[in-house]
């Protein structure tokens, strides 16, 4: 007998307006499961509020809280229900005996729209997509003398029925609502040889540009540009301990540090690459802008975490995913200028959800037209990186020139990300 999937997760809404609601999961665990579990619930758009986290060994049971962002307006319950049991391993009792069933990559759609550009274009068609959960995986828009726009995106969708009719047609409806008489052609199908010659159309990133973008420490330049931002200092506060003393099997992990967009995700996602597993957690609500976060973990092997290096690298990693989850520059690309956000590869090949939708959130608001966009990733000597880069057109209000405008731009794009 195993649990029936309706039990395994369960999502209670908060008994009055403006409450949390309580995501509830009850299965076998696996390595990794509460990373993949706060994956999916930052890509619906919602702030886990605080959390509980419990497991055995064999049977885990998580409990978060969460509460929508203010940007979002409608979450489909049923929806983030599917996905999240999706990623739950088999509750059959055949789960202790037989190897897990290998996952099948979704399908790669292409998706290729020509249309007049205005401002805040890429920002409403990114919003359509992510309103649809269908995942943005590459990206390439450019932009013609005469102001058309052609966009290329190749994505793959989280309900896995975008090769129905019903759900092509569906999106192309809703796309073409979006874009209006600016449309001049929308076109959805299988990728098929145009992804390979997509990726080898990718520019690559000069060397002096990586070794700033991914350099584990703020440069002058990085520290001169976010200086409009007050929470940096906080966040270069972040304390991460280790204590072995306080129980026989597991080594206790605490971290003190400002409360930002995805702070589980990316704790739980360093904790998934380092291999370590979570017997209890608990996450904290916010005091006075900063989160508590208490987890007993062990390494794979079932030990206690007790060789200093280890001990060592895991605060030094967890500290950097603290103050540096996201790399945002503004640069020159020639006579152009250029805006690069990079963000952590997970080993599993996935990348960070909504950081798209964020950086041309970010850009629209501040009425600012992209030019050309693309994503692309760039390997360094210990990581994967997804890279986004977007040409920005010169305004009067920001004018590109300006060390300040730039710095502006750097600003708002960081604060949406982090969620400040």
């Amino acid at each position: 007998m195993g649990v029936p999937n309706e039990d395994v997760v369960q999502i209670e809404g908060g008994k009055d307006s403006g409450e949390p609601c309580v995501v509830t999961v009850n299965c076998p665990d696996k390595t990794g499961l509460g990373c993949d579990l706060c994956r999916i619930i930052l890509e619906f758009g919602l702030c886990i509020t605080r959390g509980d986290v419990s497991t055995d060994g064999k049977w885990c049971y998580v409990v978060f809280w969460v509460t929508p962002r203010s940007n979002i307006t409608t979450v489909r319950w049923e929806n983030l229900k599917n996905r999240l049991l999706s990623v739950c391993p088999s509750c059959s009792v055949s789960f202790y005996f037989s190897p897990p069933a290998r996952s099948t990559a979704s399908p790669l759609y292409f998706l290729k729209f020509f249309c007049l550009n205005r401002k805040g274009l890429l920002h409403d068609v990114t919003h359509v997509l992510c309103e649809l959960e269908l995942i943005i995986q590459r990206v390439k828009v450019s932009t013609t003398p005469d102001g058309r726009v052609m966009d290329l995106f190749f994505i793959t969708d989280s309900l896995d029925s975008l090769h129905t009719k019903k759900r092509q047609d569906e999106t192309l409806e809703q796309l073409n609502a979006v874009l209006g008489e600016s449309c001049l052609g929308c076109e959805l199908q299988l990728a098929g040889p145009e992804y390979e010659a997509f990726q080898h159309s990718l520019s690559t990133l000069p060397s002096e540009i990586t070794e700033e973008l991914f350099s584990s420490e703020f440069s002058e330049k990085e520290i001169r540009s976010q200086a409009l931002t007050p929470e940096l200092t906080k966040v270069k506060k972040a304390i991460v301990t280790i204590d072995n003393s306080l129980s026989p099997a597991h080594t206790l992990l605490q971290i003190h540090c400002v409360d930002q967009k995805g702070l589980l995700y990316d704790i739980m996602r360093t904790l998934k690459d380092c291999n370590i597993q979570i017997a209890y957690g608990r996450f904290s609500p916010i005091i006075k802008g900063y989160r508590e976060i208490d987890l007993f973990i062990q390494q794979l092997d079932g030990k206690k975490m007790v060789d200093s290096e280890k001990q060592n690298y895991l605060c030094s990693r967890l500290r950097m995913e603290m103050l540096h989850p996201l790399r945002v520059n503004i640069t020159n690309r020639g006579p152009d200028t250029e805006l690069l956000v990079a963000n952590p590869v997970e080993l599993s090949g996935k990348g960070r959800p909504r950081v798209f939708y964020d950086v041309t959130l970010a850009l629209k608001l501040l009425g600012i037209c992209i030019f050309s966009a693309e994503i692309g990733r760039h390997s360094t000597s210990d990581r994967q990186w997804e890279v986004y880069r977007f040409l920005l057109d010169d305004t009067r209000e920001f004018p590109l020139s300006n060390s300040r405008s730039r710095n502006q731009i750097v600003d708002r794009v960081r604060r949406t990300l982090m969620g400040w």
